[in-house]
């Protein structure tokens, strides 16, 4: 039979709790002043931006005025004097352009449909896809009535056109890059080093470059266009040829970033389930499809993820190249908020970018959603 110990406890000084306790916390409290100062420098930057897009920005006597006009500023982007610049002036749908929204939108409610059918949907996994299918038709329908003749797109349809487009572009060439530097061949490490350089040039230097090459009349490939018969072709007044000037810039410029990721990802598959499979018959095509991609999916999901982020905020190429011309035909969200800005109407820019925080915040979670998620859960 064991006694019971009759020993008190001896309560344990306050310093000593206060010591054990920041042996435990050390490590959020080591990070803390940089998350506060992160938050700091991007909080008050929205607060202070949501405050002008609600209010209208004039000079006064003395210094200047702010006075409140509630949502009058997005109101004007969206159905007022500047919705040419932003949605854009709007033409007629075709037949086909009817089908393919409708085929959509039949697209958009089979998928929440299934969602419904899987059980236990969520609150918000029901409001966020509402959100992202109500968005996602929205400008489909936008781009429709824009690009049809007599439309025009405004700045927003130009901006997802850089971003779709480019990323679109930017994924494949990196990725096809990546597969050619991954094999044996002689001077690989050399082709990596160029395909790496790109990436290392500002944005202006990279505009003014391709400003340069692009000129017909006095630029390098100047003999080139005079051959082909398009030296008195101006590509800067023509609105498409512009906007793919500004695009082929933009893709050169971020294409080795997806080179890079995408090729580190290539070289950390496992080797032996390639050999494998080289020996037991397979070939190329059915390597890559069966064990390349199912092992770089989630790194491919996540890496165009990062890169449709920065895509939203392309400015430095349209502005340098163009100058938002022919007219407003190049003009990004980004250089349409700055030209508003330099003009102070402030208050119109902060709009803008609201707005163009708005369409890429519910893209980039619902790409994380709907893509990536399901890259790393298939991965695992």
């Amino acid at each position: 039979m064991t006694t019971p110990d009759l020993t008190l406890a001896v309560p344990r000084a306050p310093a000593a709790r206060l010591s054990e306790w920041l042996d435990r916390q050390i490590a959020q409290l080591l990070i803390l002043p940089t998350v506060l100062i992160l938050l700091g420098l991007s909080i008050f930057p929205m607060l202070v931006s949501a405050y002008l897009a609600l209010s209208r920005f004039s000079l006064a006597p003395g210094g200047y005025e702010l006075r409140y006009v509630g949502f009058r500023n997005f109101r004007k982007l969206l159905f007022g004097s500047q919705q040419f610049h932003f949605l854009g002036t709007f033409g007629t749908l075709s037949w086909f352009a009817w089908l393919l929204l409708l085929v959509a939108a039949a697209a958009v409610v089979f998928g929440f449909l299934r969602y419904l059918r899987r059980g236990r949907p969520s609150l918000f996994g029901i409001l966020g896809r509402l959100i992202a299918g109500s968005l996602a038709l929205g400008l489909l329908l936008l781009l429709l009535i824009t690009l049809d003749a007599p439309g025009f797109p405004g700045s927003l349809v130009v901006t997802i056109f850089y971003v779709l487009a480019g990323v679109a572009l930017q994924f494949l060439l990196g990725l096809g890059l990546a597969l050619l530097c991954a094999q044996r061949i002689r001077g690989r490490n050399f082709f990596r080093v160029v395909f790496f350089l790109p990436l290392m040039v500002t944005p202006v230097g990279i505009a003014y470059a391709f400003r340069m090459l692009a000129d017909m009349g006095k630029g390098p490939f100047a003999p080139v266009w005079q051959l082909s018969g398009l030296a008195e072709f101006a590509w800067s007044a023509d609105p498409w040829s512009a906007r793919l000037v500004v695009l082929i810039g933009d893709t050169w410029q971020w294409t080795p970033f997806m080179f890079l990721i995408l090729l580190a990802a290539i070289e950390n598959q496992p080797r032996d389930q390639i050999e494998a499979a080289r020996i037991d018959g397979a070939g190329t095509w059915q390597v890559f499809r069966d064990i390349t991609w199912p092992a770089i999916a989630s790194v491919a999901a996540t890496v165009v993820l990062i890169r449709l982020i920065e895509a939203f905020k392309i400015i430095d190429l349209p502005n340098v190249l163009t100058n938002g011309g022919p007219g407003i035909a190049t003009e990004s969200m980004t250089l349409h908020a700055f030209i508003a800005w330099r003009t102070q109407d402030l208050g119109g820019s902060a709009a803008v970018g609201y707005m163009l925080l708005f369409v890429a915040v519910v893209t980039c979670v619902s790409f994380f959603n709907f893509v990536v998620r399901p890259a790393r859960r298939h991965e695992a």
